[in-house]
């Protein structure tokens, strides 16, 4: 991990955009605290690249729909999310508290993104069938097990998902579960085939993981996976990709 052991500050990632020609970005949560939220939107102010903001509130606190009309006010707060992956009750998003917060979000017109491991995918149908009109997103495509080629078991979860029209997912973070120091393109593929042939061309987005995917890789090998795998798509289809869906997904 000692690739990421220091701060990466707004204009580190601002210059890695611009050289690789992108527009602007999301900014996602890391940190379970408002203090984050506070901290992003000031950076925001000052970056215009910075098109949305997902943060954090305590969904299950009995004033998250308070905080929620809070945040509510600030332009570039977009959604929220839970880091799922790491609770030790790992049916936590069924909690009927955090249900409750999660009932608030479509009121604001607030997203949200889906953070977990695959062990977690078989709670999510039911997590999103209960709120029909809630857009969801499934970060990093739930993280497989690429690293040992686990494939079967999160394909039937991948399918079964994104039966539901109101889920999404990022296609991102795939170099972190695989092989750091030996991973190939053609590790990953299996994977985006999954995912696009599941959810369509107008439910993915791209999404870089970075900094975090420096541990595996730099952001040119990040880009170039998704570059090399849509390159047969249209030009709509890959402009969908790399943008066009996350604008609409985000209301950028």
């Amino acid at each position: 991990m000692a690739a990421i052991k220091k701060d990466f500050l707004a204009r580190d990632f601002q210059q890695v955009l611009r050289k690789y020609h992108f527009d602007g970005s999301v900014v996602v949560q890391t940190d379970q605290s408002e203090n984050e939220n506070n901290f992003l939107l000031d950076v925001a102010a000052d970056h215009d690249f910075i098109r949305g903001i997902v943060g954090w509130i305590d969904l299950q606190a009995e004033n998250a729909e308070e905080r929620l009309a809070f945040y509510s006010s600030f332009k570039k707060i977009k959604g929220f999310r839970h880091v799922l992956q790491s609770e030790t009750d790992r049916q936590f998003m069924l909690r009927p508290s955090f249900m409750n917060g999660i009932s608030k979000l479509n009121k604001f017109r607030f997203t949200y993104d889906i953070l977990i491991f695959p062990d977690q995918l078989k709670f999510i149908p039911e997590f999103v069938n209960a709120f029909p009109d809630q857009k969801f997103v499934v970060d990093h495509i739930a993280k497989p097990g690429i690293k040992q080629k686990n494939i079967e078991e999160w394909k039937k979860d991948i399918i079964r998902l994104a039966r539901h029209e109101n889920v999404h997912c990022k296609i991102s973070g795939m170099v972190t579960e695989a092989d750091w120091k030996n991973w190939k393109p053609q590790d990953i593929s299996p994977y985006i085939d999954v995912v696009v042939e599941s959810f369509g061309i107008k439910r993915i987005m791209y999404g870089s993981d970075w900094p975090v995917c420096l541990v595996a890789a730099n952001y040119e090998q990040v880009l170039r996976i998704v570059e090399r795998y849509f390159s047969s798509f249209s030009e709509n289809e890959q402009q969908l990709f790399f943008g066009g869906n996350a604008i609409q997904f985000y209301k950028l």
